[in-house]
């Protein structure tokens, strides 16, 4: 990937997080991911297979590419027709039964090599903390399956750390999964290639 890039956005009380990259010469085309505390609201992929073979193309041209479609998705959040799509993805959330995690660091969760998840865990109905609720992280796509967990306590926090393992060649995600007996969520952050550094998605991300 050669490019990426990534914004918060400040739509009402919300705040969303866009990330927007190139997916390298492989798979040549251009993603953008909207997220809230790693949860997807909209995905937009176009395809540059036919500037990349003509005579206009560059490194520096692609990242212009790369650079216009983020802009455009973020002007399409905040006055456009992705606004209206987002605010009914997020009152359909809430209103959804069961729990919610949340990651509360999705800018700094991988420093030096060392992954560090602050979450919180909450009932969707009220937005009240659970105690008790399984959780366990991953990164999906590492070349070693290890999966780490904790258990949240009365405030409904809980902190997961452990160093990142290797990574593979693919697309690689944090997945984290908060589990109980009657209900579960999982959320994820698209994380860039080996050749890069990693970045939340969320997307932290990638």
């Amino acid at each position: 990937m050669s490019s990426g890039f990534n914004t918060d956005v400040h739509v009402d009380d919300q705040v969303l997080h866009v990330q927007t990259e190139d997916r390298g010469p492989h798979h040549r085309f251009i993603d953008t991911t909207v997220y809230q505390n790693g949860r997807v609201f909209h995905r937009r992929s176009s395809s540059y297979e036919q500037f990349a073979v003509s005579a206009g193309f560059s490194e520096d041209a692609l990242r212009h590419l790369v650079e216009e479609q983020h802009r455009v998705v973020i002007e399409d959040l905040r006055a456009g027709p992705l606004a209206a799509e987002v605010a009914a993805a997020v009152e359909k959330a809430k209103q959804t039964g069961g729990i919610q995690v949340q990651l509360l660091n999705p800018g700094s969760w991988l420093s030096a090599g060392n992954v560090s998840l602050d979450l919180e865990i909450l009932r969707r109905a009220d937005r009240q903390p659970q105690a008790g609720i399984q959780v366990e992280a991953t990164i999906e796509g590492a070349l070693r399956d290890t999966r780490h967990r904790g258990t949240s306590d009365d405030a409904g926090r809980v902190r997961i750390q452990f160093p990142l393992p290797p990574l593979g060649k693919g697309d690689l995600a944090l997945v984290i999964l908060a589990r109980s007996d009657a209900a579960k969520d999982e959320i994820r952050f698209t994380m860039r290639s080996r050749s890069k550094a990693p970045a939340s998605g969320s997307v932290p991300g990638s």
